[in-house]
């Protein structure tokens, strides 16, 4: 048994079953705090939270695979697809089929989309700003944050395997 699991047991007379005690609702009521957020700032830019997001891979490595961005943002083709055909209705970026395979669709920035990089650099600042936490600590929580997701991740991966 590892340290992390089943390592304390409940304090006799507490309810773990309490919403306040629930760390996934702590995770999921940030998580919609954190997109109201980003709504004013992002609608500066025209953009929804998810294309955000799109936009973020995109301007970081321009010319990926769909597969590549879909599982970079840990999301599923039927989410991934209309936000890619948004963006590019948008004029944002264009999808090509990829000369090496066509099954592959590549993903690249219109010159419109590498411009809105340049408008968008000061959105975590402010985020940081109106969240009260300084870059740093917003760093850490996100590095803390990732190694809790990768954890999970590998734990529900050990369950598929051993299921299949």
């Amino acid at each position: 048994m590892s340290e992390h699991q089943d390592s304390e047991q409940p304090v006799p007379g507490t309810d773990l079953l309490t919403l306040d005690r629930q760390m996934c609702f702590a995770l999921y009521s940030a998580s919609l705090a954190m997109t109201k957020l980003y709504k004013p700032l992002l609608s500066e830019l025209g953009l929804t939270y998810p294309q955000y997001l799109v936009m973020l891979v995109l301007w970081e490595k321009d010319g990926i695979r769909v597969s590549d961005l879909k599982e970079r943002l840990f999301l599923d083709y039927g989410t991934l697809t209309p936000l890619v055909k948004r963006l590019e209705k948008h004029g944002l970026l264009v999808r090509q089929r990829s000369p090496e395979d066509e099954r592959q669709v590549i993903v690249r920035l219109t010159e419109k989309g590498r411009s809105l990089h340049q408008a968008a650099i000061g959105v975590p600042q402010r985020v940081a700003r109106a969240s009260g936490c300084s870059l740093t600590e917003l760093e850490d929580l996100k590095t803390e944050l990732c190694a809790l997701r990768n954890r999970i991740q590998n734990q529900l991966d050990n369950h598929f395997a051993e299921s299949a």
